[in-house]
């Protein structure tokens, strides 16, 4: 059974950063593409960030290129997503893919197969 556990959320003023991690078990990491989704209160579950599974490929949703930046480890199974410039738009609950193929880096929420139970994100103005 896969699990994902997410962490590293909290209240940061605008301009601040975070950075969210997410643990991964259960089936070999090393094989599957991770992505970061995020959903606002009252708004659809959004793409927000991918990597392919080595790493070498990434995608970014336009609102958050040039201040995310995803990474992962797969020798600790960990997935990470370094949050510079924060701005009060960025607010959600942050959640963890793993998708059911690695080669690409995908931003479809249907292309992945698991999800952790997120983790919130506050950035006040």
């Amino acid at each position: 059974q896969v699990q994902l556990v997410e962490s590293g959320g909290g209240l940061v003023q605008a301009g601040g950063s975070l950075r969210l991690s997410c643990a991964a078990s259960g089936r070999s990491f090393r094989n599957y593409a991770m992505g970061w989704f995020r959903q606002a209160p009252g708004k659809e579950r959004e793409f927000v960030a991918a990597v392919s599974w080595s790493g070498g490929n990434t995608n970014y949703a336009d609102s958050v290129k040039g201040r995310f930046i995803i990474s992962r480890d797969n020798a600790k199974n960990m997935v990470y997503l370094q949050m510079n410039s924060l701005k009060p738009e960025d607010t959600a609950v942050y959640y963890c893919g793993e998708a059911s193929v690695g080669s690409y880096a995908y931003t479809r929420s249907y292309e992945y197969d698991y999800w952790g139970q997120g983790t919130q994100v506050t950035v006040s103005s």
